[in-house]
């Protein structure tokens, strides 16, 4: 085995960095967030004696399985895409060759599955979040919940301890002969107003402000506010706090000066 597969095998993290920030330069959203949350295993699968000796790998991706169950649908094209970058890394060594990588639910111990198997047959974990169709997958979850990022799961439990009535990343849908689907990150209701929020600036956001404005018109023109705040103003549970009491004290002010 090569230094740089053995690097890769012991610590593979600062390569799958390198690989999420290529995809996201592209805004490939799906891809960086299988390589931000997912757990590498680079496991030996074969051998050929072709020219010296040629050693095969494959690479396994543990993702979540809040995340996994969003990729069911474009499963394979991921996986093509995130091999044919990782054998960039690879190509200057003929006798190591990635062959193959693997999506795969992670396993996860839960002495408790059959019961709360049984409580999603009786619909009692119904969730209107409906999986995120987009490209904007949500990898994360907490309280049952769906986010992309751990900035809006700050957001998210600083709005909560505010005791103040939200939703997060509801689905909305307009009708019509121009159907359109719209996810924000967090809509408010409080005192007869609704703002919406979004979180903006995290590793799979890759909107620019002309594409974000266009994405929530459909709101706005129904008289939403709309608030942005960047993901560093949520980087921790004490940011994340002051930022919800921003957003507040501006919905205030607005209802103020109606």
């Amino acid at each position: 085995m090569t230094i740089v597969q053995s690097r890769f095998s012991a610590d593979p993290e600062s390569i799958l960095g390198t690989l999420a920030r290529l995809f996201a330069a592209e805004g490939a959203a799906r891809e960086v967030a299988v390589l931000t949350y997912s757990s590498p295993e680079l496991v030996e699968s074969g051998y050929d004696n072709w020219n010296n000796g040629i050693t095969l790998y494959t690479l396994y991706l543990h993702a979540p399985l809040s995340l996994y169950t969003q990729l069911q649908h474009g499963l394979e094209q991921i996986e093509d895409a995130i091999l044919e970058k990782t054998r960039i890394f690879l190509g200057r060594f003929p006798n190591d060759h990635l062959s193959q990588v693997e999506i795969i639910p992670a396993v996860v111990e839960d002495e408790q599955w059959r019961e709360k198997a049984a409580a999603w047959l009786s619909g009692s974990k119904v969730s209107n979040q409906g999986r995120v169709r987009s490209n904007n997958v949500a990898p994360l979850s907490t309280d049952g919940l769906l986010f992309r990022s751990q900035p809006e799961i700050h957001f998210y439990r600083a709005l909560k301890s505010l005791g103040i009535s939200f939703a997060p990343l509801p689905v909305f849908v307009s009708g019509g002969e121009s159907y359109r689907r719209l996810e924000p990150d967090f809509v408010i209701v409080h005192s007869g107003m609704i703002l919406v929020v979004e979180v903006d600036g995290d590793t799979v956001h890759q909107e620019t402000p002309a594409e974000a404005h266009a994405r929530t018109t459909m709101l706005q023109h129904e008289g939403v506010y709309v608030e942005r705040i960047s993901a560093s103003e949520c980087s921790s549970p004490e940011k994340a706090k002051q930022a919800a009491e921003k957003i507040m004290a501006a919905l205030n002010k607005r209802k103020a000066a109606r």
